[in-house]
């Protein structure tokens, strides 16, 4: 069960929510049911990616992600432009600390913008609202 002050600051703004394990995993539900998880994930893989500080961390952490999320026909292909795919394409062989920086304010953009006004107004989270006002 998330605190009371939790749930509510995850109503203020999805930096909130993205700070907050349990935000993160209660926001991953709801993306779940509208088939658009990939997009936190994809955000969450570039926050993992940046804290990397080797360069075969960083190789590893980028090609995985890059095959998961960049890549076209990748399993959970995130909605990016041609153009900032073509980047990051060019980029993964020797990809730097800010590879992913790009493609990942698109997604944040597209989630801030799109799914989290949705979640908030969401069975999910109106329920959790509703259990710590209970409180």
């Amino acid at each position: 069960m998330a605190p009371v002050d939790d749930v509510l600051a995850w109503g203020v703004s999805l930096d909130h929510l993205l700070e907050c394990k349990t935000g993160q995993l209660v926001f991953e539900d709801f993306l779940k049911t509208e088939y658009s998880e990939e997009n936190l994930l994809f955000w969450l893989a570039c926050e993992n990616y940046k804290k990397k500080t080797s360069d075969t961390e960083m190789m590893v952490a980028a090609k995985r992600i890059f095959v998961e999320f960049v890549q076209v026909d990748a399993p959970r292909q995130i909605n990016i432009d041609c153009v900032t795919r073509e980047e990051i394409s060019e980029n993964i062989s020797q990809p730097g600390p800010n590879c992913f920086n790009r493609a990942q304010r698109l997604i944040y953009g597209l989630m801030e913008n799109d799914c989290y006004p949705r979640f908030l107004k969401s069975e999910i989270y109106q329920a959790l609202l509703e259990q710590a006002e209970r409180r």
